[in-house]
C-alpha cells in the first residue's frame, strides 16, 4: 500500500490523495483549491494522475475543498463508484450544484468583460455535469466495514467537523491507513466529538490550526453577544460570512440558545442562502447524528432552524431587498471566506458605514477577500469596483469547526501507541509547529507531505 500526495499538501484547500493497494487505485477526496486567483487557476489544470485508471473515490465530507473537483473527474474519464457517509451523500449535490452556479456566473461575468476576439471562459463544470455524477454515489453508515474493492476494506467514523464528516480507515494488504479528514473540536454544538481510532500503520492528519489554540468557546459566544449589543446601540447591521454547511447551523444554534439573553426578538435575522436552506433540511433529517445537548436545545428553546423572526431568502430579489433595510438586520450569507456568493452584495452596500459590524467566524484562506478584511485592508475590490471599509471588524475564532493544536494532539494521543504520521491540510507554519509538538511529546517525527511525494505504508 502506498500514498501519493497531490492536494492540500502545503496548503489548506484542494484535498486530494491517491492510494494504491491490491493493484487498485483509490482517490481520497477531490477538492477544489480556494484562495487567490492564482491559486484557483490550479483547478483548471490536468489531474496529476491518469483519471481513467481510478477504481474508486472515497470522500471525507461535503466541503468544496474536499469535493469541488469531482465533476471534473467524470469529464476526464472516471467511471467508478464514489463512497461517502450517508449524510454527506445528501449534502454533496447541494454543495456541487451551488458550485456549478458560481462557476457559470463567474464565466458569464468574465466573458462580458472580454473583447470579441478574446477566447471565451468556460465554467469548470455545469449543473448537468453534477447531475451526471450523482448515480455514482455509494452512501455508507458510520462504523461498518465494507469491501469496496477486492481486498480493500473501508470504514467511516464520525470526525465531528460537519454533518456526515468522516475519519476514513482503509485496510488492504495487511496494512491500515487512517485519514483524519477534517477534525472538529470536542464540544462543537450539534455534532458529536471526533471518534478515537486504535491503530494506523500510517496516519494522514489535518493540521489547519496546528500552530494555535482557539479561544474558549464560551468566551467567543460572550463576544458575539457583545457585538450584537454594540451593533444595536449603533443602529447598525451585523454581516456574517458563513459556510452554508456547519457554520450557518452553529450560528443559528447559538442564537436559539441565547434568544432571551441577547434580546433577539428585536432583530430581523436573514439566512441569505438558498444552499443553507437546503442544508437545514438535510440536518433536520439526520437528528440521529446530533449530540445530546443539541437535542435538549431543540426540545427546550426555539427551534434553531425555525427562529420566529428568521427569513430564509431564496430568490435574488429577496436578497436585494435586504439592502433596503437601514438597520436592525443580522445577515448570515455565503461564502464563508467572502470569495463569492451573496455576502459580496451586502458588503458593497454596507462596508462603508461605521455603524455596521463584520463578524468572521471561520478560517480565511490566504488570498481571499475575507483574509484581506481580517488583516485590516482599508479598501477592497468587489466585482471590479473599490470600496472603503469603515465597518467594524470582529474575528471570533472560537467557533472554528477545526480542532486546534491541543485538540489535534489529544486526538493523536488517543491511538494505542504513537503512529507514523504525515501532516496534510495546513499551511507550513501550522504544520511545522504541530510536527514539533508531536516530536516533543510522542517522539515521532511527523512528515510534512508535499505535492508529488509518495509514501509506502510500512
Amino acid at each position: 500500500m502506498r500514498v501519493h500526495f497531490h492536494g492540500a499538501a502545503g496548503r489548506v484547500t484542494g484535498s486530494m490523495h491517491l492510494i494504491e493497494a491490491e493493484g487498485r487505485r483509490i482517490l481520497l477526496d477531490c477538492g477544489m483549491v480556494q484562495g487567490s486567483a492564482e491559486a484557483e487557476a490550479l483547478n483548471r489544470e490536468d489531474f496529476p494522475f491518469e483519471v481513467s485508471g481510478l477504481d474508486a473515490v472515497v470522500v471525507s465530507h461535503a466541503h468544496i475543498d474536499h469535493i469541488g473537483r469531482l465533476p471534473q473527474l467524470l469529464l476526464r474519464g472516471f467511471n467508478g463508484p464514489i463512497f461517502l457517509q450517508e449524510a454527506t451523500a445528501e449534502l454533496l449535490p447541494v454543495m456541487l450544484m451551488d458550485a456549478a452556479s458560481l462557476q457559470e456566473t463567474e464565466a458569464e461575468r468574465s466573458n462580458r468583460r472580454r473583447g470579441n476576439h478574446e477566447p471565451r471562459i468556460e465554467p469548470l463544470y455545469t449543473h448537468e455535469d453534477v447531475t451526471a455524477l450523482l448515480p455514482r454515489l455509494q452512501p455508507l453508515p458510520y462504523q461498518h466495514s465494507h469491501e469496496i474493492l477486492p481486498g480493500v476494506f473501508l470504514q467511516l467514523h464520525d470526525a465531528g467537523h460537519i454533518l456526515g464528516s468522516s475519519i476514513v480507515t482503509l485496510q488492504a494488504e495487511g496494512k491500515t491507513l487512517v485519514f483524519s479528514g477534517d477534525l472538529g473540536p470536542d464540544g462543537t454544538p450539534i455534532l458529536r466529538d471526533p471518534e478515537k481510532r486504535p491503530h494506523a500503520d500510517l496516519l494522514l492528519m489535518e493540521s489547519t490550526y496546528g500552530n494555535r489554540n482557539h479561544r474558549q468557546r464560551s468566551d467567543t459566544i460572550h463576544e458575539l453577544g457583545e457585538v450584537l449589543d454594540s451593533a444595536w446601540r449603533m443602529r447598525g447591521n451585523v454581516l456574517i460570512p458563513a459556510f452554508a454547511v456547519g457554520r450557518a447551523q452553529e450560528l443559528l444554534y447559538w442564537l436559539a440558545q441565547h434568544w432571551d439573553e441577547w434580546q433577539l426578538s428585536r432583530w430581523r435575522i436573514f439566512l441569505d442562502s438558498p444552499m443553507a436552506a437546503k442544508v437545514l433540511r438535510v440536518y433536520q433529517r439526520h437528528h440521529a447524528l446530533f449530540d445530546e445537548e443539541a437535542r435538549a436545545v431543540w426540545r427546550d428553546r426555539p427551534n434553531p432552524f425555525q427562529l420566529p423572526n428568521m427569513h430564509i431568502t431564496e430568490t435574488v430579489d429577496e436578497s436585494m431587498a435586504i439592502n433596503r433595510i437601514e438597520n436592525g438586520c443580522i445577515i448570515i450569507a455565503g461564502s464563508g471566506m467572502a470569495n463569492g456568493g451573496r455576502i459580496l452584495h451586502h458588503f458593497r452596500h454596507r462596508l462603508g458605514r461605521r455603524e455596521n459590524h463584520l463578524v468572521f467566524v471561520g478560517y480565511q484562506a490566504e488570498g481571499t477577500l475575507g483574509r484581506r478584511l481580517v488583516d485590516g485592508a482599508p479598501w477592497v475590490r468587489i466585482h471590479g469596483h473599490d470600496y472603503r471599509v469603515n465597518a467594524q471588524r470582529h474575528t471570533v475564532g472560537g467557533l472554528s469547526a477545526h480542532a486546534d493544536q491541543s485538540g489535534l494532539l489529544a486526538w493523536y494521543g488517543g491511538f494505542e501507541c504513537p503512529q507514523p504520521v504525515a501532516l496534510v491540510h495546513g499551511e507550513d507554519l501550522a504544520r511545522e509547529a504541530l510536527a514539533g509538538e508531536i516530536q516533543q511529546r510522542f517522539g515521532v517525527q511527523a512528515l510534512l507531505a508535499r505535492p508529488g511525494m509518495t509514501l509506502e505504508v510500512a
